[in-house]
């Protein structure tokens, strides 16, 4: 194997679970530089309320310029209650919209697998969700949580006003809609794009640009276009009907987290935020785990890492073309499952409750 030299993955653990997840992580990367003759350069770097905590600041310049610098950043989580009354631009969560917005990071996979040895963990009925594999790309640059104008004002009879601007244009809605396609030719050839095309202009834009797009590029997909609302009815109603889902910021926000509650652990889920190509051909990408940052449990060693190790999967495939290596992770993963290992938050009867440390140390010890 050609040794891969001098590429660097940023870890930004963050805060609550964040740290603990993203050590198993680290564990896993020195295994592949040791094992499989990589040589990725790990940098680490505070963020989010650590970042507040030290520098009055949820991400400095330079642990930004990290970021630009890096092959793939793999963020743990950021946020938490002890935040929660600081000015807002203070906020642990505006590093994490400062890194999407800046490095262009415009398509967020997320993936809603149920994995088989645990479909028994899922709030719905086996026979609904069992070898389910969606993949949902969301648009994270644009709509709603970006738009201007935007703000809090005073108005007339001493009341206040709070306005977000939704807003899209045609190249923001076709390049995330590229991506979509571009995943379901490596898949099922199935797009469903979701928008509320029957109350809002900018959804009416959406559908129109969506299917233009496939019209003229991807004859051979299977687009169909449904409201944001029905597909959240339907996620729950025949979520197996869905592959691909292409959706705007907001609706992909909130559909995301329900399907991937259907899997029945948001523990067990990844994500990657990717952008387009620069001049050298590297895509910018970050990579994260869907869970957050629970910090009612943090620090206590019993979160599950699986979500942030497939999160490393994520980046191997997508960021640095080891597909191998990937799968090889993959089924480590499914190896610890299938021998009935368990953190706490997937636990059922006769099955092993391990914490989050021996968690990372069964990986590893499946992917030997």
């Amino acid at each position: 194997m050609i040794k891969v030299k001098n590429r660097k993955i940023l870890l930004l653990p963050g805060d609550g679970i964040g740290p603990e997840v993203i050590r198993e992580v680290k564990k896993i990367i020195e295994w592949f530089n040791k094992n499989k003759s990589l040589d990725f350069k790990i940098e680490e770097g505070l963020v989010g309320g650590a970042s507040y905590d030290k520098h009055k600041n949820p991400i400095t310049d330079e642990v930004f310029y990290k970021a630009l610098e890096s092959e793939a950043v793999i963020l743990g989580a950021v946020g938490g209650p002890k935040y929660d009354n600081l000015e807002f631009s203070k906020r642990p969560e505006r590093a994490l919209l400062k890194l999407r917005k800046e490095l262009k990071l415009f398509a967020n996979l997320r993936p809603a697998i149920c994995f088989e040895q645990l479909v028994a963990a899922s709030s719905l009925k086996p026979e609904i969700i069992s070898g389910l594999d969606i993949m949902i790309v969301r648009e994270l640059t644009g709509g709603i949580y970006f738009g201007e104008p935007r703000g809090i004002e005073a108005i007339e009879n001493n009341e206040r006003k709070g306005v977000n601007t939704h807003s899209y244009t045609t190249s923001e809605i076709q390049r995330v809609a590229k991506v979509a396609f571009d995943l379901a030719k490596k898949r099922n050839n199935k797009v469903t794009s979701c928008e509320k095309s029957n109350v809002m202009e900018a959804g009416v834009l959406w559908r129109e640009e969506v299917q233009a797009l496939k019209d003229k590029e991807y004859p051979n997909i299977d687009l169909s276009h449904m409201l944001a609302d029905n597909c959240a009815m339907q996620l729950l109603r025949n979520p197996k009907q869905f592959d691909v889902i292409v959706t705007d910021n907001l609706f992909g926000d909130i559909l995301s987290d329900e399907a991937a509650m259907l899997t029945g652990s948001l523990g067990l889920l990844p994500s990657a935020s990717l952008g387009a190509k620069d001049k050298n051909g590297k895509t910018r990408s970050m990579y994260e785990p869907v869970h957050g940052s629970a910090p009612d449990i943090a620090g206590k060693n019993i979160a599950n890492p699986i979500a942030t190790v497939l999160s490393l999967s994520m980046a191997l495939r997508y960021s640095l073309d080891l597909d191998i290596e990937a799968d090889l992770l993959d089924s480590a993963v499914q190896k610890v499952l299938d021998d009935g290992i368990r953190t706490k938050d997937i636990m059922s009867s006769g099955k092993k409750e391990v914490n989050t440390s021996v968690m990372g140390d069964a990986i590893i010890s499946k992917l030997k």
